[in-house]
Order: C-alpha cells, then sequence, then structure tokens
C-alpha cells in the first residue's frame, strides 16, 4: 500500500508538491509568531535581570527602563545629584551607580557611569582592566576596537551628524565578556569625565554657562525644573547626558563653546558623590536584600523622583505584546483553516477525477478500507511533510529575526521551543487527520459499476 501512495504521488508530484508548500507556510507563519514573541520575552527578561532597581527623574516608567537598561537614546530629565549621594550612602544600598548619556562613538552608545556597574555586569572582564582615570574606558563584547585604542565621542548618537568632542580622547583599557544585553554594545568611562566633558559643574549646574535666571546654588530648584519640563529641559539645559536625542545637536553647535570643558584624561576617578554632584538622569540600584528594594522604590516614588523595577515595567509591555502575539496568532491560525480548506477542496475534486481509477482498484477485489486507506494515507503523507518544513521554516525565520534584533541590541534573543508548541503541532495534525477522512470517504460514494462508466 505505501508503494501504492507513492507511486501515486510521483505521478502527480507538481500538486503534490504545490500542497505541501502551502501547508509548510500556514504553519511556518504560527511557528515564527510563538518562537519570536517568546525569544522577545525571554531575551528581554533575561536583560532587564541584572538591573533590580532604577531611579529616575519623575516620567515615563517605560521610557526610563528603556533607556536605562536597554540603552535606546530618548531624552530624559534630569534628577538632582544629591539623590545619588544619597543612594550610595544608605545602607540598604550595596552599589548605585550613576549612567550618563549624550554621546556616541562609531555607532556605539558612550555610558558615563562608576567600576561598580561595570563589575556588576562583568564580575570578569574578558581582557585588560577597569578604568583607573578619567580618558580610560571599558567597552563590552561586541565593540570591536583593540585595547590601548582611541575613542573619540561625538555628541548624539552618530545619525545625526553631532560634533566631535576634541578635548578628550578615551583610552580603552579593558573589555567586558559578553553579558547578553544591550550594554556589550556600549562604552563605559567614569561619569565624572562626561560631566566635564560637558561642562557641567557641581550643584547640577548643567544649564548654559550664559543663563543668569539660574543659579548654581539653587540645586533643588533645578532638579524641579528637570523633572518638570521633561524632554523640553533637555533643549534648554545644554543636551546634557541623558537628555541628548539624535535631532538635537543643532542648538548644541551653535553654542558648543558654553557646554565644554577641559578634562584632565590622567586624572584619577573618583566615585565619592555629595550633594553638589551634577545633575544625572538615572541611577541603577543594586538593593541588600528584597525588603530594602521595595522600601527604597516606595521612599524614591514622588513628585520629584521615580524608581521602577525593570521587570515589573517589562510586564506590562508582554502583556500589550500578549495582545499583539493572540491577533497574529489567530491570524496564523485562520491561514491554516483557508489552507486546511483550500486542500480539501482540491483533494475532492482530484478524488472525482480519479473514479474509474478507484473502481477499478475495487473491481479487481480491492476492500473498501483499502481504497479509503490509500487516499487517507496519501493526505496525511502531504500533510506530514508540510508540517514538518513549515516548522524548520518557522524556525529559521524566527532565528533570522532574532539574529537581526540582537544584531541591533546585542540582548541576545533565545529561540527556544516548549511544550505547547507539541501541542499545537499535534492539533493541527489531529485536525488533518480528521479533514482527510472526508475525501477518503467520499471516494466510496460510487458502487464499482458505476465508477467504472464515470
Amino acid at each position: 500500500m505505501i508503494g501504492f501512495i507513492l507511486a501515486d504521488l510521483r505521478r502527480f508530484k507538481g500538486g503534490a508538491l504545490a500542497v505541501v508548500v502551502l501547508i509548510a507556510l500556514s504553519l511556518a507563519l504560527s511557528v515564527t509568531v510563538t518562537l519570536q514573541e517568546r525569544a522577545l520575552r525571554l531575551g528581554s527578561a533575561r536583560a532587564a535581570e541584572k538591573f533590580d532597581l532604577v531611579v529616575g527623574a519623575a516620567g515615563s516608567e517605560t521610557q526610563l527602563a528603556l533607556s536605562a537598561v536597554f540603552l535606546q537614546p530618548a531624552p530624559l530629565p534630569l534628577m538632582s545629584g544629591s539623590v545619588l549621594a544619597d543612594l550610595a550612602s544608605d545602607p540598604r544600598v550595596a552599589f548605585a551607580a550613576p549612567v550618563g548619556f549624550g554621546d556616541s562613538a562609531s555607532g556605539h552608545p558612550v555610558v558615563g557611569t562608576t567600576t561598580a556597574l561595570i563589575e556588576a555586569l562583568s564580575p570578569k572582564l574578558a581582557q585588560g582592566a577597569l578604568f583607573a582615570h578619567l580618558g580610560d574606558a571599558v567597552v563590552g563584547s561586541d565593540v570591536g576596537m583593540p585595547i590601548g585604542g582611541q575613542i573619540k565621542p561625538m555628541h548624539g548618537d552618530g545619525e545625526s551628524g553631532g560634533p566631535v568632542h576634541t578635548e578628550l580622547a578615551y583610552t580603552v583599557r579593558g573589555r567586558m565578556a559578553p553579558t547578553g544585553t544591550a550594554w556589550d554594545r556600549a562604552i563605559l568611562v567614569p561619569i565624572r569625565a562626561v560631566w566635564q566633558l560637558h561642562g557641567m559643574h557641581g550643584g547640577g549646574d548643567d544649564h548654559d554657562e550664559d543663563d543668569d535666571d539660574h543659579h548654581p546654588d539653587d540645586e533643588g530648584a533645578q532638579a524641579g525644573d528637570a523633572t518638570a519640563a521633561g524632554p523640553v529641559a533637555g533643549a534648554a539645559q545644554d543636551k546634557a547626558p541623558g537628555l541628548a536625542d539624535a535631532g538635537g545637536d543643532r542648538d548644541h553647535e551653535g553654542h558648543a563653546h558654553h557646554h565644554h570643558g577641559h578634562v584632565d584624561g590622567n586624572a584619577p576617578i573618583d566615585e565619592h558623590f555629595d550633594a553638589q554632584t551634577p545633575g544625572i538622569p538615572a541611577v541603577l540600584v543594586k538593593p541588600r536584600t528584597i525588603a530594602d528594594a521595595y522600601k527604597l522604590r516606595q521612599h524614591y516614588r514622588g513628585d520629584t523622583t521615580l524608581a521602577i523595577f525593570p521587570a515589573e515595567v517589562l510586564t506590562r509591555l508582554y502583556a500589550t505584546l500578549g495582545d499583539a502575539r493572540s491577533l497574529l496568532l489567530a491570524i496564523a491560525i485562520a491561514t491554516q483553516g483557508i489552507v486546511l480548506a483550500a486542500v480539501l477542496m482540491v483533494t475532492i475534486m482530484h478524488v472525482g477525477a480519479r473514479q474509474r481509477q478507484i473502481g477499478a482498484l475495487r473491481a479487481f477485489g480491492a476492500p473498501r478500507y483499502s481504497v479509503v486507506a490509500i487516499v487517507w494515507g496519501e493526505l496525511i503523507l502531504l500533510f506530514l511533510l508540510g508540517a514538518v518544513l513549515g516548522v524548520a521554516l518557522g524556525y529559521a525565520a524566527a532565528r533570522l529575526i532574532s539574529g537581526s534584533v540582537a544584531a541591533r541590541t546585542a540582548v541576545h534573543m533565545p529561540i527556544e521551543f516548549a511544550p505547547q508548541d507539541l501541542r499545537l503541532l499535534l492539533g493541527f495534525l489531529l485536525a488533518s487527520m480528521l479533514i482527510s477522512l472526508l475525501p477518503a470517504l467520499l471516494a466510496l460514494r460510487h458502487s464499482p459499476a458505476q465508477a467504472l462508466r464515470a
């Protein structure tokens, strides 16, 4: 019987191939949607798990998480530097690492921070050592710059062609081990070098030096202004780190002489902060205990500051993503239904056109169940081949998409199958088996004599 089925399929190989491809494409869409949604969820969750708590100026929780954890360029409001000093001295905090954005080099974000964050991200460096001077830098594993190489930072993300900072060229001193996060593409430098490079002074004095309406000692008022103004503050406050946006360099170019300051690259780093610390967009905090994490979040959720758990913010994003995934999956399943219906119609027409052959088989003594098994077996074989090809195509498509996303974000997107995927595939095959019975039974609707006269 198997030989008869294979011989019959070879005879109509063109039509059989078309059916297999249709089935494969319909199933591949479901597989791609399912695998890619899971990869995005797992990849982002694993990237965020290294960051327990993020404190920033009052504003958007989602944007704070995306900018501080995933290094997505966006204008963030500044908060008072005294917040960093308070966090650094808080006994509930294992470490508090400020982050300052706004510059880039060779398409990689330049992030001002401290050695504590580097040690948390990469406890053991792949190469070199931590930065010890203002002119030192540590690069992520995906940054193709050699140890000892020079980095000339550019204002903005590089796409808008911002001015190059000529006051300082960083020297690569170390390379982090792969983390599977966006920080693999980052260039980490001392936060004080970033402040000095942008002419930022103590007390959060990051506004234009010629602005007589603001006073360096009026720290609290300035922090409040930065919070209230949000992204607009970036235009008025020097496009300082954390506020620089891709298209915001035009004003900066016109007033570059106000913003840039002298930086001694050989000066040792100072990672002690006080109330005169310049304004910052975000602080990455490592609480000592879970209870401390919740207490700190409650303490810093106020009118001027915002504290978030990145994982919690991502959970809300997953809910939205889940709705989109359900919609796409429903479309994919509907597509499978349409394909199954089309295959069923074609098969019924094919069986009708072969009535004489079927009648001859029965006239020569072929049992009824053998005729049903032949027709049913041909369809099931086509569905099985289509399912295997569809899973392979869906997996390959998900790998390509994840690779593309990882290349842009450095966030590893794991493509993994789960038990529910097997249930989905088995459900598809079960539906195929039941649907295939219809044309198989229709093959017996005529007697052998009627079939031979057809």
